[in-house]
């Protein structure tokens, strides 16, 4: 058996020799990484060694094992034959003149072959028992030989991972916008840039962070996973906008009209409850409702149900006239929250009359709504239909029934609003919390957590 190793700058370009000295046959013996290059250890490169042969290794020795093994031979079997009888036939009255009765032919049946058994030798039987022990047990003979299965284990598995790696590499790069084209990337920066693709960022936005990210480190600092997981965190906070939670009321001098807008089933209604308890129970501030939202059944009462609990008082327009009646009617509230029909995206209609709710209830600030378990192109679809009524900032529900805010992240990167809270489950006021962009990155990268924080004004 012929062994060679062959050495390349990747995975790849070794399988490559391989294949190319060897041919498509060849089998793997071994394979790792091992460094090169540099004086005393700095400045060395990785670099990847495979042991290789030309065929598989022992086949030449069952070949001539069962060509040269001895066969046991069986002995002739002698069948003897059942004498034939003749006086069994013949006929008991014996010296008397008289013809002779007719006999019947018993019918001849042809006997079965016998068995034969031929004699096995003992050697066989024992060299068989020796062999069928052998194969039974598999645990190695000896402690070093268990650790080198498991050294060439875990080296198959780490060989198989990076193949996997570069081949999902590849696929990213070949499909983004060329920022990362032909660019040698360290393996903590690839692993980074697969997970964001896998967090359901899209190509083109984690192409252009992992290129901040590449640009901002030293090439050493680009070889250490905390550093650059740290760095990705900063560049994924510097591309989301927040608020810094809830505008604190009276900042204008006056009454702060806040309406929520967005498309149906989002939970525009129970995140106002939890706007209006936040201000009156954590702020002690005077607050309002109205709500427009006499489309959907029982939503009136859903609202009504949350202002009776919290202790507020709630006005119902049905047109806008009655809108501009309902706020002169709470004037001396230091907050007012409008809760508006949800509305779909294709409806234009709806939404033309949406807009006369809007400008009949006048906010100062108006949210956007948008839920996180919806898929991207529902989310984007609602930010372009809804962008018309002119919201300033967006409220990110649901947060806690999604498993990844990649979609949302590359929704709010297009919108180009800042964030200013987010829901994560249905308790009034508990489960929402003002955004940071850091604790957001957080959840980009990793999956949403259920903990919630105070909402700082």
């Amino acid at each position: 058996m012929q062994l060679k190793t062959f050495r390349g700058n990747s995975m790849a370009d070794a399988l490559a020799s391989v294949k190319r000295d060897l041919g498509s046959e060849a089998v793997i013996l071994h394979a790792r990484t091992i460094r090169v290059g540099g004086v005393i250890g700095f400045g060395a490169k990785n670099q990847y060694e495979i042991t290789a042969s030309a065929g598989a290794p022992g086949s030449d020795f069952k070949q001539s094992r069962i060509a040269t093994e001895p066969r046991p031979v069986a002995k002739p079997v002698e069948v003897v034959a059942p004498a034939f009888e003749p006086a069994k036939f013949a006929n008991p009255t014996a010296g008397k003149m008289a013809l002779p009765e007719p006999v019947e032919i018993p019918e001849v049946v042809k006997p079965e072959p016998p068995v034969v058994q031929v004699p096995v030798p003992k050697q066989a039987v024992r060299a068989a028992s020796v062999r069928l022990a052998t194969r039974a047990d598999l645990r190695p003979a000896t402690e070093w030989a268990a650790r080198s299965v498991d050294e060439e284990l875990a080296s198959i598995k780490r060989l198989v991972g990076q193949l996997l790696q570069e081949q999902r590499l590849a696929a990213v790069r070949g499909g983004n916008s060329g920022v990362l084209s032909g660019i040698g990337m360290s393996d903590p920066l690839s692993t980074a840039l697969i997970r964001l693709t896998d967090r359901q960022v899209s190509t083109t936005l984690a192409s252009e962070i992992i290129g901040e990210v590449r640009d901002a480190l030293e090439p050493s600092e680009l070889e250490d996973d905390t550093v650059v997981r740290s760095m990705l965190l900063a560049r994924l906070a510097a591309r989301i906008k927040v608020t810094g939670g809830l505008t604190p009321p009276n900042a204008s001098g006056g009454t702060l009209i806040i309406g929520v807008v967005g498309p149906t089933g989002v939970g525009k209604t129970t995140t106002i409850a939890k706007i209006a308890a936040t201000y009156k129970l954590r702020h002690n501030k005077r607050v309002g409702l109205i709500t427009c939202d006499t489309y959907r059944i029982a939503a009136v009462d859903q609202l009504r149900t949350y202002a009776n609990i919290i202790g507020l008082p709630l006005k119902v327009a049905l047109t806008p006239m009655e809108v501009t009646s309902a706020r002169s009617q709470l004037a001396d509230c230091d907050v007012l929250l409008v809760d508006t029909p949800g509305r779909a995206p294709s409806d234009q209609k709806r939404l033309d009359e949406l807009r006369r709710f809007i400008d009949a209830a006048g906010p100062a600030e108006t949210h956007l709504a948008l839920a996180a378990c919806a898929a991207e192109g529902v989310m984007r679809s609602a930010a372009r239909a809804f962008g018309k009524l002119g919201p300033d900032r967006v409220l990110l529900t649901k947060v806690d029934e999604t498993d990844t805010l990649g979609p949302a992240f590359n929704v709010l990167s297009e919108l180009n609003l800042p964030l200013a809270c987010v829901t994560t489950g249905q308790e009034v006021p508990d489960d929402m919390e003002g955004a940071t962009a850091e604790r957001f990155a957080r959840w980009v990268l990793e999956h949403p957590t259920h903990g919630t924080a105070a909402i700082e004004a």
